[in-house]
């Protein structure tokens, strides 16, 4: 079976809010641009301000400035700043090469681009294999890059990955509805 177009809910990954920020704890600058990243809400432009000045003007640990880049870089591309965005993931995964949110982000930033799934399916692997806090979306973008490359069988395999991973998510069982399985 082949399917040429996506769902509405791989569109959704696409293009909203979904992400996997990095905790940080206290009550500072940085603690409000994480929780910029747990927000359904659109951040304000205030928001990305917090993320500048936690970099620029706190004394943060290693840990807190790779979150913070990583968290930064999920308010850019909620924003609509794609490239500034891949750049805070990149800067992120350079200072910490272990950090698997910089990996999950990046990825899903690029499926963004829509004729970026190549380079993105790498980075899905690389999240997974680092024990990215948020598997199921791992898995659930790995399938909408698949999907988009016309790898449907590896799509399937992953949007059920992502729907045992995470059974209270309802977008992987969604789109594992469309499927049609036959044995042969």
């Amino acid at each position: 079976m082949r399917i040429s177009f996506l769902s509405a809910a791989a569109i959704i990954l696409i293009t909203g809010p979904a992400a996997a920020g990095v905790t940080v704890i206290g009550s500072s600058s940085a603690r409000l641009c994480y929780e910029a990243t747990e927000s359904r809400l659109m951040p304000a432009f205030d928001t990305l301000r917090r993320c500048d000045e936690a970099l620029n003007q706190e004394a943060l640990s290693d840990y807190d400035t790779v979150a913070t880049l990583v968290n930064r870089g999920i308010v850019k591309l909620r924003m609509g700043r794609q490239q500034e965005a891949i750049a805070d993931f990149d800067a992120a995964s350079k200072r910490d090469p272990d950090q698997a949110e910089a990996y999950l982000n990046k990825g899903l930033a690029l499926l963004r681009a829509g004729d970026a799934w190549e380079q993105a399916l790498p980075l899905f692997d690389t999240a997974l294999a680092k024990r990215t806090r948020k598997p199921a979306l791992a898995y659930f973008g790995r399938a909408v890059a698949n999907e988009l490359g016309g790898r449907v069988k590896e799509a399937y395999r992953d949007y059920r990955l992502a729907s045992r991973t995470d059974p209270k998510w309802t977008a992987p069982r969604t789109e594992l509805a469309r499927f049609k399985v036959r044995s042969q």
